[in-house]
């Protein structure tokens, strides 16, 4: 049953603590909205030809999600506004989840032009192609 109670401090028994903690206490850790507030979980891979980022970002869609490469920096922004509008009553509880996470990491001696994304699943794949090494020629000056 959902309650409004004003909180003082002290005023709250042991009792009320427990009970309010235990009933909500799964509300935002496996819900959607629990991802606002917080950053999302990413994995960074290297290999000899790239790196590879794989960021959990669940219940956003592909059109919320942003990335960019700028200064060696990757940026990945991912924004939800959900607004949604029932003319119902009586109602005891209604949540919307709206909010916005960024990541951003350093990542030098990328070839900009050959990174590319996949999002799928609730889960984004950025692969970014090292800069191919070049060797630099030593330069025999003749002396006169």
């Amino acid at each position: 049953m959902f309650e409004l109670q004003p909180f003082r401090k002290g005023h709250l028994s042991k009792k009320d603590f427990f009970t309010n903690f235990f009933d909500n206490i799964f509300d935002e850790d496996f819900s959607p909205a629990g991802v606002f507030g917080s950053s999302f979980k990413v994995d960074v891979r290297e290999t000899e030809k790239n790196f590879t980022v794989d960021a959990d970002l669940p219940g956003f869609k592909k059109e919320d999600v942003n990335v960019s490469y700028k200064d060696n920096y990757l940026t990945i922004k991912a924004k939800r506004e959900e607004e949604v509008k029932e003319e119902k009553e009586n109602y005891i509880r209604q949540e919307r989840s709206t909010g916005e996470v960024m990541r951003r990491f350093f990542v030098e001696d990328v070839d900009e032009e050959a990174i590319n994304a996949e999002f799928k699943d609730g889960v984004l794949k950025i692969v970014l192609p090292k800069k191919e090494k070049v060797i630099a020629e030593k330069k025999v000056i003749n002396i006169k």
